[in-house]
């Protein structure tokens, strides 16, 4: 039976928001293309009607994951008192830390892109590039020094320290982690010292 052009776009779309989510609870090797298409309710066949390669869907569905982090950063910090901290603290948190399909995708996929072609790590760029501007919007910024190079501080010390965290088999000593990167993005966030 043929598909309408719509309901063929309308699947393609499906397999992207699924992609990103199976991806980052199982890495981009720890999903075959069968278990894909079926996560999103089709048949393997049709997979490349759809896309040129695996790689294209990993593009595709890294772009997906990391605007959908942005989205989430972006509704944290709106109308919150302190907008950083918000999002700092929802970042650092032991529920995202347990919240692999639908969290960062830096934290959950940045070692595998780092070996991947430049197609693959194209929306890793851009999306840190966006998580960069985010956190240099809300960074306080005291005369004289360069919030972008705390941005980058700060972003490095977040994505580690859920890495890290994550990986960690003592769930206290992984808390302690997150909190101890918390307190150091706060201080970070705060000084007054010309970078």
């Amino acid at each position: 039976m043929r598909v309408s052009r719509a309901q063929a776009e309308a699947n393609r779309e499906t397999v992207i928001d699924v992609a990103s989510r199976l991806f980052r609870e199982h890495g981009f090797d720890g999903i075959g293309l069968k278990d894909l298409m079926k996560g999103a309710g089709l048949t393997q066949g049709g997979f490349y009607k759809q896309f040129e390669s695996k790689d294209d869907l990993v593009a595709l569905a890294s772009g997906r994951a990391m605007e959908s982090a942005l989205r989430r950063w972006s509704r944290v910090a709106a109308g919150r008192p302190d907008p950083l901290e918000a999002v700092v603290d929802l970042y650092l948190s032991p529920g995202h830390r347990e919240e692999k399909g639908d969290g960062c995708p830096l934290a959950a996929l940045g070692s595998d892109a780092a070996r991947l072609s430049e197609e693959v790590r194209a929306p890793f760029q851009n999306g840190i590039e966006a998580h960069l501007q985010i956190l240099d919007e809300l960074i306080p910024a005291p005369d004289g020094s360069k919030p972008d190079d705390k941005a980058m501080l700060i972003l490095s010390l977040m994505v580690g320290a859920v890495t890290i965290s994550r990986i960690m088999t003592d769930q206290g000593m992984a808390e302690r982690v997150l909190e101890t990167a918390r307190d150091a993005v706060k201080r970070i966030a705060n000084s007054t010292e010309a970078e």
